[in-house]
């Protein structure tokens, strides 16, 4: 039920970090959309499905964790580390593979990208660590 748990955390990390980017970059800011290399149309149905996305993954996660709550089998430090996890897992892959590699958009235009890159990614290594720290700290304390 470990392993649930974190996968839980992992599952809502991503769903978490989805929801944040697209409502604060993509419909508040107006910074970019998921797939910004087409017209403004394909840029908003690209979202919709990037959203939708993100929802699924929260709405997974939380019935794993309620039906972990439900067998009294949630580790709750586990389910932060995934969240952690998953959330920072993300970030990194959207400013590296999305915005590097495949170019779909960046955080954001008519700037320098590079201050922007740097807090993007940074904020995501930052999540995996403390993600990372929670799981190896609590090892290390069961021992």
């Amino acid at each position: 039920m470990r392993a649930r748990s974190l996968v839980a955390g992992l599952l809502c990390g991503v769903g978490f970090a989805g929801f944040l980017d697209e409502v604060v970059f993509h419909q508040l800011l107006h910074w970019h959309h998921f797939y910004d290399r087409s017209t403004s149309t394909a840029g908003l149905v690209s979202d919709g499905w990037f959203h939708a996305g993100s929802w699924l993954a929260t709405v997974a996660g939380l019935f794993v964790v309620a039906d972990l709550q439900r067998r009294h089998a949630l580790v709750g430090r586990r389910v932060a580390a995934g969240v952690l996890l998953g959330w920072g897992g993300f970030q990194l892959y959207d400013g590296l593979v999305q915005h590097e590699v495949f170019g779909l958009h960046q955080v954001r235009y008519g700037v320098e990208l590079w201050p922007y890159d740097l807090v993007w990614n940074l904020t995501g290594a930052l999540g995996v660590l403390a993600g990372v720290l929670l799981l190896v700290l609590r090892r290390r304390r069961r021992a």
